[in-house]
Parts: structure tokens; sequence; C-alpha cells
């Protein structure tokens, strides 16, 4: 409820900042983990903000070994964010990392007396080969296969299954303590004014909102997506916040709280594309042409998850999702408006994306899930 004190991890990125500014402007106080200067800097933004009464930034360099038992005295509930990204580690690290990191977490909150845990996962961990969408639904992807793939959504997707398997079988020994997952698609929508941004092009901050920016390029960095399965960034917070006051997992008809999170809404590609060129007739010159090349297996562009389940557990109905034209619309102003700023700063954009090569763009995408990876030249 507004007023409780909330720990949240991954405070600074694309997800923790929208989580944390939905808090704050719902009454919650939070007390927000970041590395170094980005803990320095949510103090300052949240202060200018007039939310210093109701913030403060704890610096945590190592969430997997770090201990920060202060931290988290007086704390209602921890939101866990922070998760390693794709392709920055090897798979092994990759895997250990996300699970050693979220028990960290959850097992120095469960000390200090926390008994509400809120959890980001991914769609990643549910998707199988029967295409279905349920909370009793896991990914096939076993250690081997992330050991020897050459596709970094493997290990990616090996690390949230594993990391979030690990929360599970740490619960059922600890169900005085109740634990929410949220497995949402990639995310699409706008930056917060509270998260940092570059005054010089690098793009691993526009996180998957990079998807709809290769829309307006042509080759060989601008390409359409592979699959267009998404949810507005703004939606996935608002179920974290939701989650904080959900029925306990001991209620009648309630049980394990394992929630998907997709926009039940969708379009393919090309309806994207289009709808861009027709909405914001100044990019048109940029966009990519042609159509989207026919993909082997088609996915679909939107997801059958149970909303029935998500009004019952989190009281989240249809209409309260962002619609598609603004989640597309909201996301490509953000964009724009980034490239804007690095232009003032005198920083040449190119369309072709020969001057943004200082970056070298690999994007992997499947009926699995979707990754990037930034690899400098």
């Amino acid at each position: 409820m507004p007023n409780e004190f909330i720990f949240v991890t991954g405070a600074s990125g694309f997800l923790g900042s929208h989580i944390v500014l939905q808090l704050l402007e719902k009454g919650y106080r939070v007390r927000g983990a970041a590395r170094g200067a980005k803990a320095d800097h949510l103090t300052s933004t949240y202060t200018a903000a007039g939310y210093g009464a109701q913030f403060e930034a704890v610096k945590i360099t190592d969430i997997v070994h770090d201990q920060f038992p202060d931290a988290l005295v007086g704390v209602d509930a921890l939101i866990h964010v922070a998760s390693p990204l794709a392709g920055r580690q090897e798979a092994a690290e990759l895997i250990k990392t996300a699970v050693d990191g979220t028990l960290n977490v959850v097992v120095q909150a469960e000390k200090a007396g926390v008994r509400r845990v809120v959890v980001t996962s991914s769609v990643a961990t549910v998707l199988n080969p029967g295409g279905t969408f349920t909370d009793k639904d896991w990914s096939p992807v076993t250690k081997e296969m992330a050991l020897t793939s050459s596709d970094p959504m493997i290990p990616y997707t090996a690390s949230k299954k594993f990391a979030e398997l690990a929360l599970w079988e740490w619960a059922d020994k600890h169900p005085h303590v109740d634990v929410t997952t949220l497995n949402p698609t990639f995310f699409y929508g706008p930056f917060t004014p509270h998260y940092t941004l570059p005054s010089s092009p690098d793009l691993s901050v526009l996180s998957t909102n990079i998807i709809l920016y290769r829309l307006l390029f042509p080759p060989p960095f601008g390409s359409y997506p592979r699959q267009t399965i998404y949810i507005d960034i703004r939606d996935v917070a608002a179920a974290h916040v939701r989650a904080l006051s959900s029925p306990l997992s001991t209620q009648p008809g309630i049980g394990r709280k394992r929630i998907i999170l997709s926009s039940p809404t969708g379009w393919n590609a090309q309806t994207t594309r289009d709808f861009i060129a027709e909405n914001r007739p100044s990019l048109q010159g940029r966009l990519i042409q042609g159509t989207p090349p026919v993909q082997p297996v088609p996915t679909p562009d939107v997801i059958p998850f149970d909303l029935e389940r998500l009004e019952l557990v989190l009281g989240m109905k249809k209409e309260d999702f962002k619609s598609t034209e603004e989640a597309i619309l909201d996301s490509i102003d953000a964009l724009v408006t980034v490239e804007d700023a690095w232009r003032k700063a005198g920083h040449e954009i190119n369309f072709g994306g020969k001057t943004l090569t200082s970056w070298r763009f690999q994007l992997h995408g499947s009926f699995q899930g979707f990754c990037f990876v930034l690899c400098p030249n």
C-alpha cells in the first residue's frame, strides 16, 4: 500500500526507472539500488523532481556477492529487476550470475523481514514448442544447449529460466514470503526523465526500443523485426506496482503467482512501419523500404495468454493496457528526441548506419524471444 517502503534493484535501468517513478507517483517510499555514479544520478534527479523525501539510492556494485543488510532494514517489499543482459558474458557465467544474483537478493530480504517479493522474469522462460502460454509452461532450453549454442538468445533464455526455477524452489521452502514473478515479452515505450541517456551515441541505452529504431534506417543497420509480440513498458511497470497489493498466493484460487505479460493488441512488422510513415510524415524519407522477408516459421502478433488470470491476480484488465498506436508513437517520438539531443551535442547521425557503426549490430530473434548484441568494431 502507498507509504510502504519498497526496495528496487536495477533502479537505473529502462524498466527500473519506470517502476520507481510509478511507485513514487502512487506515494510509496523507494530505496533504489544501482551502481556507482548511476546511484548518484538517481539521487540528484529524483531530488530535483521533488521526490527527495520519498527516494533514496543505495550503491550495489555486485548483485551476486554484495551484502547489504542495512539497506533492507524497514523495507516492506522487494522488487528485483536487475538481471544480466544477453551477450555480455559467457553462457555459464550468465546463468550463474542470474541465478546467484536473484538468490542473493531474496535471501537477504527474507532475513531482513521482507515478506513480499516481486521478480522480473521473462516470457522466454515460458515459450515452448507446443506454442502455449500459461503459468505452467517452461522453455525446454537446457544448460547444455546454452553452453553450445551460437545464438545469444539461448544462454539468455537459460539464465532467466534457471534463475526463476531457483527462485520458486526457494519460495517453496519459505512459504511465509509471498512471491510473484512477472514474465513479460520485450518492451516498447518512452524513457522516463530519470533514465540516464548519454550525451553521445550509445545505442545500448535504447534497450529493446532498438527494434523500432531499426525501422528508421535502410539496411544494413535497418531491418524488419522477425517477430513483433511486445508490451508497453509502462504496463510492465504498472504490473509490478499492482503485484505489491495482489492477493496472497495462499488465498483460494490464487496459487503460484507466475504472470505472463504481453500486449493484448499488436501488429505485424509491415503494419507497424506503415503506421509510423502515416503518423510521422517527417520520418517517411528515412524509413526502411520494401516488405519484410517471409519467415520460415510465422509468428503471431499477439500471444494468447490468460487475461482472466491477470485480472484475478493483478486486477489488470485488457482496457488498462496502452494501445498499440500509443506505444509505437511514444516510442518513436522518444527515439527521435534522443537522436536530436545527440545531434545538438555535435554528433552526426547517418541514416545508412555508417556513422553509427562505431558499433556493429547483430540482432538475433526467434519465436523463443529476442536479444541484441552490441559489439565494438
